[in-house]
Protein backbone atom coordinates (compact mmCIF):
# COMPACT_ATOMS: atom_id res chain seq x y z
CA UNK A 1 0.00 0.00 0.00
CA UNK A 2 1.45 3.41 -1.20
CA UNK A 3 0.53 5.76 1.82
CA UNK A 4 2.47 8.79 0.33
CA UNK A 5 -1.00 9.40 -1.89
CA UNK A 6 -3.10 11.22 0.21
CA UNK A 7 -6.77 9.21 -0.38
CA UNK A 8 -9.89 8.19 1.85
CA UNK A 9 -9.05 4.33 0.62
CA UNK A 10 -5.43 4.60 2.53
CA UNK A 11 -7.03 6.77 5.40
CA UNK A 12 -9.34 3.95 5.95
CA UNK A 13 -6.50 0.90 5.31
CA UNK A 14 -4.71 3.12 8.17
CA UNK A 15 -7.93 3.17 10.45
CA UNK A 16 -7.92 -0.50 10.34
CA UNK A 17 -4.60 -1.42 10.47
CA UNK A 18 -4.29 0.65 13.83
CA UNK A 19 -7.86 -0.78 15.07
CA UNK A 20 -6.24 -4.33 14.10
CA UNK A 21 -2.75 -3.96 15.70
CA UNK A 22 -4.61 -2.17 18.74
CA UNK A 23 -6.82 -4.77 18.88
CA UNK A 24 -9.08 -2.05 20.28
CA UNK A 25 -12.52 -3.81 21.74
CA UNK A 26 -14.35 -0.48 20.51
CA UNK A 27 -13.60 -1.13 17.13
CA UNK A 28 -17.02 -0.85 15.38
CA UNK A 29 -17.27 2.22 17.33
CA UNK A 30 -14.29 3.71 15.60
CA UNK A 31 -15.56 3.78 11.75
CA UNK A 32 -12.81 4.62 9.33
CA UNK A 33 -14.99 6.21 7.36
CA UNK A 34 -15.15 8.71 10.02
CA UNK A 35 -12.05 9.89 9.09
CA UNK A 36 -10.97 12.71 6.70
CA UNK A 37 -8.15 13.14 4.56
CA UNK A 38 -7.92 16.72 5.89
CA UNK A 39 -6.40 15.05 9.12
CA UNK A 40 -3.91 12.38 6.90
CA UNK A 41 -0.85 13.35 8.58
CA UNK A 42 -1.66 12.86 12.10
CA UNK A 43 -3.59 9.89 11.56
CA UNK A 44 -0.38 8.59 9.47
CA UNK A 45 1.44 9.51 12.33
CA UNK A 46 -0.84 7.56 14.86
CA UNK A 47 -0.20 4.43 12.63
CA UNK A 48 3.37 5.20 12.32
CA UNK A 49 3.96 5.09 16.00
CA UNK A 50 1.53 1.77 16.41
CA UNK A 51 3.16 0.16 13.58
CA UNK A 52 6.32 0.60 15.22
CA UNK A 53 5.95 -1.06 18.37
CA UNK A 54 5.94 -4.66 18.98
CA UNK A 55 3.77 -4.22 22.24
CA UNK A 56 1.40 -1.60 23.58
CA UNK A 57 0.90 -1.05 27.03
CA UNK A 58 -2.28 -0.35 28.21
CA UNK A 59 -2.07 3.26 28.83
CA UNK A 60 0.10 3.66 25.29
CA UNK A 61 -3.74 1.92 23.90
CA UNK A 62 -5.69 4.48 25.68
CA UNK A 63 -3.59 7.56 24.57
CA UNK A 64 -4.07 6.40 21.46
CA UNK A 65 -7.36 5.62 21.31
CA UNK A 66 -8.18 9.03 22.77
CA UNK A 67 -6.01 11.09 19.87
CA UNK A 68 -8.31 8.47 17.06
CA UNK A 69 -10.98 9.85 19.04
CA UNK A 70 -9.78 13.69 18.28
CA UNK A 71 -9.09 13.16 14.61
CA UNK A 72 -12.07 11.30 13.29
CA UNK A 73 -14.52 14.14 11.70
CA UNK A 74 -17.24 15.77 13.72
Amino acid sequence: MDLSQRTQENVEYMIEAIKNKLRMATGAAMQASAFSVDRYEDIQEVYEIVMSKERLSISEVEALASELGQLRSK
